[in-house]
C-alpha cells in the first residue's frame, strides 16, 4: 500500500446496484487509500474486505476520535453531512457505547425476536392489504417499505396507537423522503421531543416494550440516555432497514431469473436476504473508526488519531472474498458479509432488518405474484444524495 495522493470520491452510482466505479477501481489498486476531509486533515478509505474486516475488528480503533474529526470525507456525498445531526444527543464514547448496546442486546431477547416476527407478519399484511385498496401502480416504498419499518419500530418502543401515525409521519420525513430541508429539521426536533415524553410516560406506565426494559435496568439511565438509546434504535432500525427491502425488491424485479428461482423456492429466502445484503450494502461509505494509537493494517500505519472510513459496499463486493461479486446469485453463501459492519460496533438493527426483509419479501411474494415495475427501470429515481442508498420511489403494478 501507497501513501499517495489522497482521493476524493462520490457517492453517486454509475450502476444502480454497484459501488461507484471510482472505489471498486481504488480497491483493486489498494484497499487502504488516502483521504482528505473536509478541515483538510487526512484520513484512509478502506476498500478491501479484509481491510475493512480487519478496521472493524481492531481493538486500536474506536467508533469516534477525540481529535475531532468530522465523520465524512470531503466529496464523499452531495451534501455534508454532521457528525451529529442538530437536536440529537451526542453520540457517546466507545465506553459508554459498549454499556448501551450491552443493555440493548439484552433486550432482544429469543421471546422477543418471536414476537417481532409476529408482528412483522401481521404488520406485512396489513400494509398490503392498504396498497391493495390502493390500487395499481403505487409506490412500493411509501406505501409498504417506510411505514412497515416504522411500525415495527413503534412495536418495539412501545408508541402508543394513538401516537403511531403522527411518529411515522414524522419518521418518514426525517429519512427525506420527499421532504425539504425545512421538514427535515422540523420532523428531527419533533421526533426527539416527543421520545422525550415517550420516556417519561413508560417511567410512569411501564409495559412490554424495549423502552420500558431499558428504565428497568440497572444502574439506572437518565431521560436524555433513554432518549439517546431511543434514537439510536429508530436510527439503526428504520431508514436503512426500509431502504434495504425497497431497493431490494426492486434489484429482484431488476433480475427476473433471481426472482423466479426465489418464487420457486421459499427455502431460499434467507439466502436471498443475505445476498441482497451484501449485494446493495446501502449504507454509501461508513462505518468511520479513529486509531487510539499507531496501528499497522496490511503493511500500512495509521497513525494514533487519523480517521478511516470504511466503505461496506466495496468491501462486499471484493472478489477475493465473494467470487463473481457483481452477480446476484440468491443461491450464493453470503456469509461472512459486512453490510452491518463487524465487531463491537456491529449494527443494532440487523436483527430487525432481517427479519423485515425475509417477513416483507415472503407476504410480497406471496400476495403478489405479478408484481413487476410501473416504469423502465432507468426511471426509478435513486438516492445519490443521501447518507442510506435506495430509492426514492419504486412505482410497481401487478
Amino acid at each position: 500500500m501507497t501513501q499517495g495522493v489522497p482521493v476524493a470520491i462520490s457517492t453517486a452510482r454509475e450502476n444502480r446496484f454497484d459501488p461507484p466505479v471510482t472505489v471498486q477501481e481504488l480497491r483493486a489498486k489498494e484497499p487502504l487509500t488516502r483521504l482528505r476531509f473536509t478541515d483538510g486533515r487526512l484520513g484512509w478509505l478502506a476498500t478491501g474486505y479484509s481491510t475493512a474486516r480487519a478496521v472493524l475488528a481492531d481493538p486500536r480503533f474506536g467508533a469516534r476520535g477525540e481529535s475531532g474529526h468530522p465523520a465524512v470525507p470531503r466529496a464523499i456525498t452531495l451534501a455534508e453531512y454532521p457528525a451529529t445531526p442538530p437536536g440529537m444527543p451526542a453520540r457517546p464514547g466507545d465506553r459508554e457505547h459498549q454499556h448501551y448496546r450491552k443493555l440493548l442486546a439484552g433486550q432482544f431477547t429469543a421471546r422477543r425476536i418471536r414476537l417481532l416476527t409476529e408482528w412483522t407478519e401481521k404488520a406485512t399484511a396489513e400494509h398490503l392489504d392498504a396498497m391493495e385498496r390502493e390500487g395499481s401502480p403505487a409506490d412500493l416504498l411509501a406505501h409498504y417499505a417506510l411505514p412497515l419499518s416504522a411500525r415495527l419500530i413503534c412495536e418495539l418502543l412501545g408508541v402508543p396507537h394513538a401516537d403511531r401515525e403522527r411518529f411515522r409521519h414524522d419518521a418518514a420525513l426525517w429519512s427525506g423522503h420527499g421532504a425539504s430541508a425545512e421538514e427535515i429539521t422540523g420532523a428531527f426536533a419533533s421526533l426527539g421531543a416527543y421520545l422525550h415524553r415517550l420516556v417519561e410516560l413508560k417511567r410512569a406506565r411501564p409495559a412490554d416494550d424495549v423502552l420500558s426494559g431499558l428504565i428497568a435496568a440497572d444502574p439506572a439511565l437518565t431521560d436524555d440516555e433513554l432518549t439517546a438509546l431511543a434514537f439510536l434504535l429508530l436510527l439503526a432500525g428504520h431508514e436503512s432497514t426500509a431502504h434495504q427491502l425497497g431497493l431490494g425488491v426492486f434489484a429482484l424485479l431488476d433480475h427476473p431469473a433471481q426472482l423466479a428461482a426465489l418464487r420457486a423456492d421459499r427455502s431460499l429466502t434467507e439466502s436471498a436476504a443475505e445476498e441482497l445484503l451484501r449485494y446493495l450494502s446501502v449504507v454509501h461509505h461508513g462505518p468511520t473508526r479513529a486509531a487510539r494509537e499507531d496501528a499497522e493494517i496490511g503493511g500500512t500505519t495509521v497513525r494514533a488519531g487519523e480517521v478511516v472510513v470504511v466503505c461496506l459496499a466495496a468491501a462486499n463486493r471484493d472478489p477475493q472474498r465473494f467470487p463473481h461479486p457483481e452477480r446476484l446469485d440468491i443461491t450464493r453463501d453470503a456469509t461472512g458479509h459486512l453490510a452491518f459492519g463487524h465487531g463491537i460496533h456491529q449494527c443494532l438493527g440487523a436483527q430487525l432488518a432481517r427479519i423485515t426483509l425475509r417477513a416483507g419479501l415472503t407476504a410480497l411474494l406471496d400476495r403478489l405474484p405479478g408484481l413487476r415495475l410501473a416504469v423502465p427501470a432507468a426511471e426509478v429515481p435513486l438516492r445519490h444524495d443521501a447518507q442510506v442508498h435506495g430509492v426514492h420511489r419504486l412505482p410497481v403494478a401487478w
